[in-house]
């Protein structure tokens, strides 16, 4: 099926704009539960796909955790958040603990089962697979069909930290690969449906067993409006070439060698200088890093976390967009939002070569591509984009691509018709 056929059409009657998220009517209104493992709101993926749901008329709720102690039960734009109930006896740092986002934790067996008994929803979406057993649990006692959300490869990701050398002593019990390879097994032969954000997962599970009819590709796109506005990039004269990277501060993400490459490049007296948003379990050592090479903020800088306006301003701003990520299991099987939040302003794609990174990468025309892991190779990539009129062939190359393809409006029609699919399971049936 073409893109041009898989998304709407403009006589299709259209919800109500929420945020940046606008859908055609649904023909059949569900009742959604949509389960995410921490405090909402924030969460980009979460709000995306409960936004898309609720302008299309469902009716939509997002099970959550309650960190913070908000109110238990919220109505915002894009559903009502049901959070955990504090346990205000416990104090903060006991009740935070207690309410580790674990299958076995009987807080989270509680507030799934109540919410789920209580609202009567047509399908369950759980996000990932820390919940998912917890969720197939309640959904299934309750006749409710269970749809996984797997934005990523979970097992790899607890392995690509351990590999890393930066996982701490709980790590071993907590976020164990080999218990997450066994519960990821369990939930996925269960599930009534399955929903990844990239081809590589999907091409993953059907190796694994799943048939691929109970598979479907929802990817972490950005709405076509995002491309839409024709970008000025405009560098004065003397201007270091700006680098930006968005994102969480891991050293698996390849930030280690994005700064080393910067001190190569500033060695060799090449102007540039990157922009680094974001934070993770390792930022310190990055700006120890930079410090050890004697660069400084006008070399490299750190602006930790910032909310989503003057991240995406700090990506607009820039001249290149770097995805420095090591290749590894995680990344041949997931994608970053990342990727299309730098296509989409017309920013050229500095990318290493991750399977679907380099895909992506060059089957657009978005960008260059360089060896993971490698600091040499990402500063001569560098080198290569200082050309003005190659950034900009391929910066309207991934623009391009963003409205014809790679756009939320075509994969939230592709998730559309799978929970309308899910919703029909019957409730007795169970997945071998």
């Amino acid at each position: 099926m073409t893109a041009l056929e898989i998304t709407s059409t403009a006589s299709e009657p259209m919800g109500p704009q929420i945020g940046e998220y606008r859908s055609p009517i649904a023909q059949r209104k569900l009742r959604v539960l949509y389960v995410w493992d921490a405090d909402y709101p924030w969460d980009v993926r979460t709000e995306k796909i409960c936004a898309t749901l609720a302008s299309a008329g469902h009716d939509v709720h997002i099970a959550a955790r309650n960190v913070r102690r908000d109110p238990t039960v919220e109505r915002l734009p894009e559903g009502t958040v049901h959070r955990m109930p504090p346990m205000r006896w416990a104090g903060r740092a006991l009740d935070t603990a207690l309410g580790f986002p674990a299958f076995f934790n009987p807080r989270w067996l509680s507030l799934l089962d109540r919410t789920v008994r209580r609202l009567r929803p047509d399908v369950v979406i759980c996000r990932d697979i820390p919940l998912a057993p917890t969720a197939l649990w309640a959904g299934h006692r309750n006749a409710t069909p269970v749809v996984l959300d797997i934005a990523e490869n979970y097992p790899a990701m607890l392995r690509m930290v351990f590999d890393a050398g930066v996982h701490r002593a709980t790590d071993h019990l907590v976020r164990n690969p080999t218990a997450a390879a066994l519960v990821e097994s369990y939930c996925l032969k269960r599930a009534d449906r399955i929903i990844v954000v990239i081809e590589e997962m999907a091409e993953r599970m059907v190796q694994m067993g799943i048939p691929a009819e109970r598979i479907d590709v929802v990817s972490n796109t950005p709405p076509r409006s995002r491309a839409e506005p024709e970008p000025e990039r405009r560098r004065p004269p003397g201007h270091p070439l700006g680098l930006v990277y968005l994102g969480l501060l891991e050293v698996a993400r390849g930030i280690m060698e994005m700064v080393d490459a910067v001190a190569i490049l500033r060695r060799d007296g090449f102007p540039v200088r990157a922009t680094i948003v974001g934070k993770g379990r390792d930022a310190q050592l990055f700006q120890d890093r930079a410090r050890a090479h004697g660069l400084t903020e006008a070399d490299v800088s750190f602006l930790g976390y910032v909310d989503r306006d003057t991240a995406l301003r700090a990506v607009q701003e820039a001249d290149i967009g770097v995805l420095p990520h090591h290749v590894n299991e995680q990344w041949n099987t997931s994608i970053p939002n990342k990727l299309f939040d730098y296509m989409a302003v017309g920013l050229p794609v500095l990318s290493s070569n991750p399977g679907p990174f380099e895909r992506i990468t060059r089957a657009t025309g978005a960008g260059e591509v360089f060896e993971g892991g490698d600091a040499a190779s990402l500063a001569g990539a560098v080198r290569r984009l200082a050309d003005p009129e190659l950034r900009e062939r391929y910066g309207a190359a991934g623009r391009r691509a963003i409205l014809e393809r790679y756009n939320w409006e075509y994969d939230a029609a592709v998730m559309m018709r799978g929970l309308d699919r899910a919703a029909n399971v019957r409730a007795g049936v169970r997945r071998g």
